[in-house]
């Protein structure tokens, strides 16, 4: 059965939007004096000291299955994979590997059969990935980046703040930090596009905050009066997208979830109840590894995702002694810096915005089919890039990238994965087709 049909935005509406927005007209020429403020810190603080983590390196030959292992094992977010092809003797870092790689893995290992000849034989690393699975070894650097999500970018350690928004800003995740010259070690450590932005959190820190993420920074009172901003009034362009937020009906099996996530290029679905359509959670590509590659049995990928969801979301309110779920929605009132400190908190790369209705004491009020947008990491790190007069700041350029990369791989194929879900699913699903999904 085919997906309902969805409404879009265009790109002109969109650009209106931004035009008219108090925040784009604000900055839309140099930087104030206020701004100005801002700039010479981020452009004075350097990549070396923002690394959150170091760098976890696996040999491009061990199997997909040990790779998945150790990012359970190490929680870690992606491994390096290494490489010796073209320097024997001198391991070099060709790739990284992360649980969207392990998801459009697993979605692959699933919906193998519907491959034909004629799509193996234009997808020469779709061919060789079946083949080593039939001898049974898949080695991590044939799935390395098949998300088309990881590409393997660096900056050297002196590289400023400016620079890291640059980077992120066109929807990368990831930047590994090169070591000084005369160093023992190639890299110094990592960076995630979540590490900047409770770099930027605590920037905006008031003098009489919460301890901030990072403490060595000193706080900012005009950030944290521009931060204070509600949503409504920034140019953020996916606030607004309605029935092109890429989401689930509860009902939905687990592969439906996995699928959506994989085709669309996205790190989270929105899951809505399936009377009402009112937000009851997300499940991201986190979860899928974290719950899928563990379990012992396929059927769990025709789970329900809502027991999936009970599965994964309700012991955080056992934990903690309070019911956080849902957790991943704000109102297009909610203020910048709210937002910011719910996707911290909620270690998402997305929260989804929700229609505001009388009576609505806080976006957990969710009343039917009101789920009206996303906010994203890279919308918010594209909103300070342009601030920071970047130039050619676009947060949609890597998720263009991957569709298209999806559709290519994936469209002679007679059994591609778009139809396959259209098919299987209860016609529920709701699909991303406007100009900008985070």
């Amino acid at each position: 059965m085919a997906s309902p049909p969805s409404k879009r935005m265009s790109v002109s509406s969109l650009h209106s939007q931004r035009s008219a927005s108090p925040a784009s007209i604000r900055f839309a020429s140099a930087p104030n004096a206020e701004t100005e403020e801002w700039l010479q810190v981020w452009e004075s603080t350097t990549a070396q000291s923002l690394i959150g983590c170091p760098v976890v390196a696996v040999e491009g030959e061990i199997a997909v299955e040990e790779a998945c292992d150790l990012l359970l094992s190490k929680g870690a977010s992606c491994l390096a994979v290494t490489s010796t092809d073209n320097a024997p003797g001198a391991a070099h870092y060709s790739g990284l590997f992360d649980f969207a790689d392990v998801n459009a893995f697993l979605t692959f290992a699933a919906t193998q059969h519907t491959y034909t000849p004629e799509h193996l034989q234009g997808n020469p690393r779709v061919a060789q990935i079946l083949e080593a699975a039939k001898a049974g070894h898949v080695p991590v650097r044939l799935v390395s980046n098949l998300s088309d999500k990881n590409p393997f970018v660096e900056l050297p350690h002196d590289a400023s703040v400016i620079a890291l928004l640059g980077v992120f800003s066109s929807g990368l995740h990831r930047v590994f930090v090169k070591s000084p010259a005369g160093s023992s070690e190639s890299h110094l450590g990592m960076i995630s596009d979540r590490r900047l932005l409770a770099y930027f959190s605590t920037f905006a820190r008031s003098s009489n905050g919460a301890a901030p993420p990072l403490p060595s920074i000193q706080p900012s009172s005009s950030f944290f009066r521009y931060v204070s901003n509600p949503l409504s009034s920034l140019p953020l362009p996916s606030l607004h997208l309605h029935s092109d937020v890429v989401a689930a009906h509860s009902g939905n099996n687990v592969l439906d979830a996995m699928r959506m996530m994989s085709d669309l290029g996205v790190s989270s679905v929105a899951v809505l109840e399936e009377e009402s359509g009112n937000l009851l959670s997300a499940v991201s590509i986190t979860d899928i590894g974290q719950t899928v590659v563990p379990s012992q049995s396929n059927q769990i990928l025709t789970m329900p995702i809502k027991q999936l969801v009970s599965q994964i979301k309700m012991p955080h309110g056992w934990t903690d002694g309070a019911d956080r779920f849902p957790v991943y929605s704000v109102f297009p009132s909610s203020t910048l810096a709210y937002t910011i400190q719910k996707l911290l908190t909620t270690n998402s790369h997305r929260v989804f915005v929700i229609s505001e209705t009388p009576g609505s004491a806080s976006p957990s009020t969710v009343v039917r089919g009101n789920l009206s947008g996303v906010v994203s990491i890279v919308d918010i790190l594209s909103l300070f890039a342009r601030i920071a007069n970047i130039p050619d700041v676009d947060p949609g350029r890597m998720q263009r990238h991957r569709r298209a990369s999806s559709a290519s791989s994936q469209g002679s194929a007679s059994g591609n994965l778009v139809n396959l879900a259209r098919s299987t699913s209860s016609g529920s699903i709701r699909r991303a087709s406007g100009p900008r999904v985070a």
